[in-house]
């Protein structure tokens, strides 16, 4: 997963924040958080979701049945940092529940049915995660 990753990062840095193959066109962002037992800085990229005051990112690890790392790190540590294109921004991080959460998943299933397959490969409720900018 880190080779994965480090080509979809490099890639969107050389690039103003695009990327092709399976992520070709879609909204995509770099999560920067910090290691929950490490301490260490980790680079996520993922798809994102734009809200009218910051972005929504999905746990869906593409179905599995836990958690993504990246989840438990901005749990432990909710300031997090992101690169949207080529601006970097710094934000806090705050999962929803209820009517909000579900407002944006089904909104992130009709955009990209993918989203809708984790779903069904899981048995877990896929985390929905705000990012709004820090004050």
């Amino acid at each position: 997963m880190s080779d994965w990753n480090d080509k979809i990062i490099s890639e969107f840095r050389a690039n103003g924040g695009r990327v092709g193959g399976q992520f070709a066109g879609a909204p995509l962002l770099l999560l920067h958080t910090v290691g929950a037992k490490s301490g260490q800085p980790r680079v996520n990229p993922m798809m994102y979701q734009k809200l009218d005051d910051g972005y929504a990112v999905f746990a869906s690890k593409a179905g599995a049945p836990t958690n993504p790392d990246w989840y438990h790190n901005l749990l432990a540590q909710p300031r997090v940092r992101a690169e949207i294109g080529t601006d970097t921004v710094d934000l806090v991080a705050r999962v929803t529940d209820g009517d909000e959460r579900d407002r944006i998943w089904d909104a992130q299933k009709a955009a990209y049915p993918g989203f809708a397959d984790y779903e069904r490969k899981t048995t877990r409720t896929i985390p929905v995660v705000v990012l709004e900018p820090a004050r």
